[in-house]
């Protein structure tokens, strides 16, 4: 019998190592047909899910509650499963570089509880060459077992998009790979049980992880080209939102817009990518080139903030700012590696008071982070600058009406960095209005 159809007949279990906003989606799934496993080194996360809350809001309360899955902090129960899926973060350093903790430590939990006959598939993002020239050497020597003799090992790039319920887990097709025939046959079929959308084979390994690396860098290269458009046309004059309108009448352009790009796929992906190229000798000039002007865009909506307070006749230093979002993106409450921080110390620098209200982000990761403790929305009052950072729904029921109450006096400044708001609208009612 196949390792697939024992899964399939459960006479072997799934487990998935890291339940966060890419395991927790997989752990449920799986546990809808199969036994599985979930596993996360934070006992107090795995007591969150225990109590039946989903403290990453993607698969919901209800789902956490009647889940089969066996969710735990003690890796004792991974000895009972054949097929291991390790979905945990794979951040940068301080200096942009790699942080490969979280995907070693994790590599050597599996390889101390590692059977024969079993199959290891990765789902962070990593350079090319991490998953076998990484991971594999420390599941040996953690496991005592032999590489593609006693165990096999295969790379499969999770795809998922926090806070977006239309491309879900089972909607997106997946990438898989494997080290050989018989385990990429293998992790295709255990995919092909939750994935709706398909499986797409890729021809090795490391081709594997080299598509899910530059499926972000794309995508923040596109997002770069569109912040420094903005630059541009604000020294022009000219709106970047019309400019965009106007050009995306065009069949094949590109539908981005400009915006604060964290989070940690986009904000952190091409970096390994970058270092990977360093170590081979390439300096990359496009994807860096990008990386340094989204990096930079915290401060450029603070600089911004600032010029439109001089202009309103503002004392600047005691300033008062309300900052409506705080997360990395809209819908969703994950606050790792967010560039409204960037505004936020920015402005501080200028001696600003700011306050922050976002219902949805996750309070605990914001002190622990940045200690950032978030106000509630009657706390923003008499301010002196609003900065929509984030377009939450639950922000864009907010009417210009209701938003001019939230200031002191007249010339309200209202920075709208995603275009929430009608500009000409704005306008009209007096406020220094200003986006990307």
């Amino acid at each position: 019998m196949s390792l697939y159809e024992a899964i399939k007949n459960k006479k072997e279990k799934i487990s998935v190592i890291g339940l966060g906003y890419v395991g927790m989606p997989l752990a449920i799934s799986f546990s809808k047909i199969v036994d599985v496993v979930g596993f996360d080194i934070s006992k107090e996360k795995v007591q969150n899910y225990l109590n039946g809350i989903d403290v990453t809001k993607e698969v919901g309360n209800e789902a956490i509650k009647v889940t089969s899955a066996v969710l735990t902090w003690e890796e004792k129960y991974l000895r009972d499963c054949k097929f291991h899926i390790v979905a945990v973060p794979t951040p940068i350093n301080s200096d942009k570089t790699p942080n490969l903790s979280p995907i070693i430590g994790a590599s050597k939990t599996v390889g101390k509880n590692l059977t024969k006959g079993s199959i290891v598939v990765f789902e962070s993002t990593v350079y090319p060459g991490v998953t076998e020239d990484i991971c594999v050497p420390i599941l040996e020597e953690e496991s005592g077992l032999k590489y593609g003799i006693d165990f096999k090992v295969g790379y499969s790039p999770e795809r998922i998009n926090p806070g977006d319920k239309v491309h879900r887990l089972e909607s997106i097709v997946k990438v898989v790979s494997g080290m050989d025939e018989d385990s990429l046959e293998e992790i295709a079929n255990v995919y092909k049980m939750i994935i709706e959308a398909g499986v797409y084979k890729a021809e090795s390994i490391k081709v594997a992880e080299a598509a899910k690396v530059i499926e972000n860098s794309q995508r923040d290269i596109n997002i770069a080209f569109m912040n420094e458009l903005s630059i541009i046309f604000n020294k022009l004059g000219i709106d970047t939102n019309a400019v965009l309108k106007a050009a995306g009448t065009k069949w094949n352009f590109l539908n981005f817009s400009p915006g604060l790009v964290g989070g940690h796929c986009i904000g952190v992906d091409p970096y390994y990518l970058t270092y990977k190229a360093e170590e081979m000798g390439y300096h990359s000039q496009i994807v860096l080139s990008g990386r340094k002007i989204n990096d930079d865009m915290g401060k450029y909506v603070a600089e911004n903030t600032v010029k439109n307070l001089i202009k309103a006749d503002k004392q600047i230093k005691g300033a008062k700012v309300g900052i409506f979002g705080v997360t990395f993106k809209e819908n969703c409450p994950d606050v790792r590696n967010t560039k409204v921080v960037d505004i936020i110390n920015e402005l501080e620098e200028y001696g600003i008071e700011t306050r922050v209200v976002d219902p949805l982000a996750d309070k605990e990761d914001l002190w622990n982070e940045y200690r950032i403790n978030p106000c509630n929305l009657e706390d923003i009052k008499e301010m002196d600058a609003l900065i929509f950072a984030v377009p939450h729904e639950e922000f864009k029921s907010f009417s210009l009406e209701q938003v001019r109450e939230l200031y002191w006096n007249h010339k309200p400044v209202l920075i709208d960095v995603k275009g929430m708001f009608n500009r000409k609208e704005a306008e009209n009612m007096n406020y220094l209005y200003w986006r990307l």
